[in-house]
């Protein structure tokens, strides 16, 4: 038995038409109903998905583009930032290498140049000078003595007076024995000297090493130049053995042969 459909009011105005699924015989949607669904399908599908357009990429490539400013840009602060770090290690080391060249000339200071060892050396090279002076006056003199009295003794013919010139001659000659005491007194002053000499140039090297050794200052010394004249120039002193840029004996006997 037959359900009667109610019509509705559009349908009584533009007439009865039947509905998608009221096909005679069938119960299958029409084939404009499907392509209707699938056309909502494809829109819902559309409207789903993140919309890509002209603007939409033009926006995402910037945005690509400042990713790879930022990580070019942060990169650099990495190796700028290493860079900063190899720089501050180095500057420690420098400082360190200044404090400790600061300690070793407040020691070479405090115990030479302004200290009692200074005054020593002073004292003692003075001693060295006044003594060997002293001496070589007296050794002069006897040796003077020496000289007249044997002068004299070729003359004299009492043997009185002869042995009179001889305790004079060998009064003299003790003179000069004593005089020569002076080189025991110089060799210990010397000595004195040397101790303190040998003790700034220890300063000096510990000094060197910090800053690289003997050869790294080498490389820094300015280029020696003599500005003596005329006959300064030829006051060279002795002599020492294993010494070079001297004439030696036979050098001149060479000249003059």
């Amino acid at each position: 038995m037959s359900v009667r459909r109610k019509r509705f009011r559009i349908e009584e105005v533009f007439g009865t038409a039947p509905m998608p699924n009221e096909v005679v015989g069938t119960s299958e949607p029409m084939p404009m109903h499907r392509e209707i669904m699938a056309e909502l399908r494809a829109i819902r599908a559309q409207m789903g998905a993140p919309a890509r357009n002209a603007v939409t990429d033009q926006v995402g490539a910037a945005a690509d583009q400042q990713v790879a400013e930022a990580q070019a840009l942060l990169a650099t602060y990495r190796a700028q930032i290493e860079q900063c770090e190899k720089l501050k290690i180095e500057l420690d080391l420098i400082h360190d290498a200044i404090t400790r060249t600061k300690m070793e000339i407040a020691v070479l200071h405090g115990k030479s140049f302004e200290g009692d060892e200074m005054a020593k050396v002073n004292g003692e090279l003075g001693a060295v000078v006044g003594g060997t002076e002293e001496a070589t006056q007296q050794i002069l003199a006897a040796a003077e003595a020496i000289d007249n009295a044997s002068t004299a003794l070729g003359k004299v013919t009492s043997p009185d007076q002869q042995k009179q010139m001889l305790e004079e001659i060998g009064d003299n000659v003790v003179a000069i024995f004593e005089a020569c005491n002076f080189q025991d007194l110089t060799g210990q002053r010397i000595s004195k000297v040397m101790t303190t000499m040998k003790f700034i140039e220890n300063r000096i090297t510990a000094m060197m090493d910090i800053w690289g050794g003997v050869d790294e200052i080498k490389a820094h010394a300015p280029a020696r130049i003599d500005e003596r004249s005329e006959d300064d120039k030829l006051l060279n002193g002795p002599k020492l053995d294993g010494d070079i840029g001297h004439a030696s004996q036979d050098d001149i006997d060479a000249m003059f042969g």
